[in-house]
């Protein structure tokens, strides 16, 4: 209901053990709820290639993202069985680790300090995480409060988000609808400054 007020580019379905998993059939549930233009998206950790393509497959999930151990190969193959995209999790430890990616069959990289736990990483490495070359989520501590530092830093593709827009282990609506604005007005910003950058090259 939250995610269908403010519509967000993505939902993600946990479907590794946490204490946000769920089911097939509650992300089922979930997803036939969802707003059409809102993609769907599914969180895994060492899960089975062959039960993610499943899942993609059966329009459950349109896109998958993996916080575990997953190999190029396995990337590869899910991209090759479903035709949908897929994000790949890097724990940022260092400079050397992000670049360790550029090369990466996955359709989106996610940035982040852990692995889901809303622990941010070393900010003064955004000029390294724009070097990888890929577009890319940033997750790992955001909130209403720094979204549009993060979104001015970094210039990611995406914000992941979920701790920082929950109060006591649950969704809280009004941290979620001024995350939302805080991210979409820093958006919008950074648009025009980019509009100004091309004009002034222009002119010169």
């Amino acid at each position: 209901m939250y995610a269908n007020e403010v519509c967000p580019d993505y939902v993600g379905f946990v479907f590794a053990r946490s204490r946000r998993q769920v089911t097939a059939e509650q992300a089922a549930g979930l997803r036939r709820l969802l707003r059409e233009e809102i993609c769907p998206v599914g969180v895994f950790v060492n899960e089975k290639p062959e039960q993610i393509v499943r899942l993609l497959q059966s329009g459950v999930i349109e896109t998958a993202q993996l916080h575990g151990q997953e190999t190029e190969d396995d990337i590869a193959f899910i991209q090759r069985e479903s035709g949908k995209k897929v994000i790949k999790a890097v724990q940022v430890t260092d400079g050397r680790k992000l670049a360790e990616w550029k090369d990466s069959a996955a359709d989106y990289l996610l940035f982040d300090g852990g692995c889901g736990e809303g622990r941010p990483f070393d900010w003064s490495l955004a000029d390294e995480a724009r070097a990888v070359g890929k577009p890319f989520f940033l997750a790992g501590g955001l909130n209403a409060c720094n979204a549009a530092e993060a979104v001015r830093l970094f210039e990611p593709f995406a914000l992941d988000v979920s701790s920082g827009v929950e109060s006591a282990g649950r969704k809280d609506r009004i941290k979620i609808v001024d995350f939302m604005r805080a991210a979409r007005l820093a958006e919008k910003e950074a648009m025009v400054l980019r509009e100004s950058g091309r004009a002034n090259k222009e002119r010169n």
